[in-house]
């Protein structure tokens, strides 16, 4: 494969943690509230907001599914505020972030989330599209409104291939 071939890899806290946080209960505080009878899964993700009048947003973004390999034509970011998405019931997709180097996005990375895992993606943090595999994917999202503009895209000329590796490579 080229140079520009990204390989998925497995999304864990530490390797997620210069883009943002994952969201999962597992290893999360929690207690019990209600009178015992739910337990609060607490304070996840850092929800970031930036700019003039800005208030958080909660959406549900429906996803149509990418086939593998995906061309990655572009990365995107929000730099006045963080972006969590969590799924809505069983999802198969991926989280594509970058780096940051004087504006330019660098060492793209693919991340594939288990079950139960979301993210949120760091404010200012270069990022591919909501990319759902397989089928139609609700995702409860939480990010920034108000003033200003708060998206800047980053096209990737020529673009990027992410797949899988190849067993034994």
């Amino acid at each position: 494969m080229s140079d520009r071939t990204i390989y998925i890899e497995p999304l864990t806290p530490d390797a997620f943690a210069p883009f943002g946080q994952v969201i999962q209960t597992s290893g999360a505080h929690h207690y019990p509230i209600n009178t015992g009878k739910t337990e609060r899964f607490h304070d996840l993700a850092k929800v970031e907001l930036g700019g003039v009048h800005a208030r958080p947003l909660i959406s549900i973004f429906r996803g149509q599914p990418y086939a593998l390999p995906l061309s990655l034509p572009l990365v995107e970011r929000h730099p006045l505020g963080s972006q969590a998405f969590y799924p809505i019931g069983e999802a198969h997709w991926l989280v594509i972030v970058a780096e940051d180097q004087s504006g330019t996005p660098i060492n793209i990375r693919a991340f594939l989330p288990g079950p139960s895992q979301g993210v949120n993606i760091a404010m200012n943090t270069w990022h591919g599209v909501l990319t759902t595999l397989d089928k139609e994917t609700d995702f409860l999202v939480v990010d920034r409104g108000g003033d200003g503009n708060n998206l800047e895209e980053f096209p990737l000329d020529p673009p990027f291939l992410v797949t899988h590796r190849e067993r034994g490579a």
